[in-house]
């Protein structure tokens, strides 16, 4: 038996009933001016990100899922847990691969697995019999099974504190390279270019275009193709005009420090892959519209990118690691859960982690959905994490249980992260019993958190050299907060060109944030002290029924 929608939403209904803070029974719900406003600009309003595209396939309801081609116990996995079966699921996940995908069905049982799983090729499904009849039992951590995974950025970090799973989906290539850097300690970049960004050709170079458009303007389309993937890439320039205009510009952004945050540098040039939806004369189609202006000073083109994983995932399944104390912060061992690496169009559906370092990851992973997931057991340092230029991606009816033991000393929780130029991604229906609004720094921008209920007990992360907390639009819509703590939820202080709308009253202590940007910060606020009030309940989803 899995994880029902219901299961989720009555959790979100029971929590929500039981926070002081939370919007009262009778209440009257408020049809939300600010929405209205919304409405009329959807692709380009100051505050509010279009993410009606945000998940797999668009956000599809339910992906496609491909027909039976393997079946694990056939390829001697044994349900028992008597014995290691990561060998026999890893030979039914080839075998699907080589027959150009296809679903693996993993039957109900307990499969002790010694090694990680990875999907590395398209179109494979990893499917169990349902969260609560199939489990995996995972054994050992990724630092026994690659090795210790320092930092590019110096220190003795473990880069397994937020990077890689036991259950790992990432292009075959990609993955391989991967593994070999951190092997021959050369820690890498994670992204779509390469270790070193440097795995790129240009496709073609891109006129001007405004944020919101859905189509642009080429030099030369002949390299372009209907239905390919390609990435956007845009450089910045020397006086960092780019990361002022991920910040929503003006006099804040302009005065704002940027030469000595090096990480933050770092993570430029911004890498946005999208499909093409049509190639006519000079005009390419895509299927979202731009996240960014387009403009000459940032050397604008299309390029390629690793042969990305698309059409993959893993149902109904639970990955349980031995249960181990929680490591010290960033000091990791890598018992992860899945994590997501240059991967498009690719999905989890009603999988629960238990006793794990870090849940769920989407590492330079796009346009991916997260449904019906749930992250339980002794406590987590990212629940879920979101990183290294992930954009796009949906993660909807979600749950951070409480931690069933005492953190121990020195360790950290986060909650639900985004950071390193990360944009569009959407969080929706959770349940969160710990955590927090982690935004990482790295400056995320145009990210939304929509009916959420949170005990808001978790703390960011980031260091300095990676800049602000925020850049623009983020949405934080209908959230009730059981704890009253302001913290990284209400957001209209601190965050530019942000919308906060329909959350509890809440009060500033234990980590209290300054505004990284001077001056005006152009953010909104409405129905604050009525979580649930405003109408549309859930943004992304008003977003989808608007349509196009």
């Amino acid at each position: 038996m899995g994880i029902s929608r219901r299961q989720f939403v009555g959790g979100a209904v029971a929590v929500g009933a039981a926070a002081t803070t939370g919007f009262r029974p009778g209440a009257r719900a408020e049809s939300s001016a600010l929405w209205k406003e919304y409405a009329d600009s959807p692709y380009t309003h100051p505050q509010i990100p279009y993410v009606g595209r945000a998940g797999a396939r668009g956000g599809a309801a339910r992906p496609s899922r491909p027909p039976v081609v393997a079946n694990v116990l056939a390829h001697g996995a044994t349900p028992d847990g008597s014995a290691d079966s990561a060998a026999a699921i890893n030979r039914a996940i080839a075998a699907a691969g080589e027959r150009g995908g296809g679903t693996v069905l993993v039957p109900p049982g307990t499969y002790r697995i010694d090694d990680l799983v990875h999907i590395g090729d398209s179109g494979v499904v990893l499917r169990g019999a349902g969260s609560g009849r199939t489990t995996l039992r995972a054994t050992r951590h990724l630092t026994e099974l690659i090795g210790p995974y320092g930092s590019r950025y110096g220190g003795d970090k473990s880069s397994w504190s937020w990077a890689g799973g036991l259950i790992w989906l990432a292009p075959r290539a990609r993955h391989a390279s991967l593994v070999g850097a951190i092997r021959a300690k050369a820690w890498p970049f994670e992204g779509w270019t390469g270790n070193r960004r440097d795995e790129w050709e240009t496709l073609t170079t891109v006129r001007p275009a405004r944020r919101g458009d859905w189509s642009v303007t080429v030099d030369d389309p002949s390299a372009v193709r209907r239905g390919a993937l390609v990435l956007l890439r845009l450089a910045d320039d020397d006086g960092h005009t780019l990361l002022e205009h991920m910040a929503g510009g003006g006099a804040g952004p302009e005065s704002y420090h940027w030469d000595d945050k090096t990480k933050l540098t770092s993570y430029v040039p911004y890498e946005w892959p999208v499909r093409v939806v049509s190639v006519r004369d000079r005009k390419v189609t895509l299927e979202r519209p731009l996240p960014l202006d387009v403009r000459p000073e940032w050397d604008p083109r299309l390029t390629t990118l690793a042969q990305p994983l698309t059409g993959a995932g893993v149902e109904g399944l639970t990955l349980e690691a031995v249960e181990t104390p929680q490591s010290p912060h960033l000091l990791d061992k890598g018992y992860n859960g899945v994590t997501f690496q240059c991967a498009y169009d690719c999905w989890a559906e009603d999988v629960v982690v238990r006793h794990v370092d870090n849940g769920f990851g989407l590492v330079a992973a796009s346009a991916c959905t997260l449904r019906r997931t749930r992250v339980e057991g002794r406590g987590s340092h990212h629940p879920y994490f979101c990183r290294e230029g992930a954009h796009d991606n949906l993660i909807e009816d979600f749950r951070i249980a409480a931690r069933t033991v005492p953190a121990p000393a020195g360790t950290q929780l986060h909650g639900i992260n985004v950071e390193g130029l990360s944009s569009y991604n959407v969080w929706s229906r959770g349940v969160m019993e710990m955590g927090t609004f982690d935004t990482h720094r790295g400056m995320p921008f145009a990210n939304v958190r929509t009916e959420i209920t949170v005990e808001n007990n978790g703390r960011h992360g980031g260091d300095a050299s990676a800049g602000p907390l925020y850049g623009a639009r983020f949405a934080h819509w209908n959230v009730t907060v059981t704890n009253g703590r302001a913290g990284l939820v209400k957001i209209d202080t601190i965050a530019p060109y942000s919308a906060t709308a329909g959350i509890s009253e809440v009060t500033e202590f234990d980590q209290i944030d300054v505004p990284d940007f001077t001056g005006e910060l152009h953010a909104r606020v409405e129905a604050y002290g009525n979580p649930g009030s405003v109408r549309p309940r859930n943004l992304y989803e008003a977003q989808r029924a608007l349509g196009r």
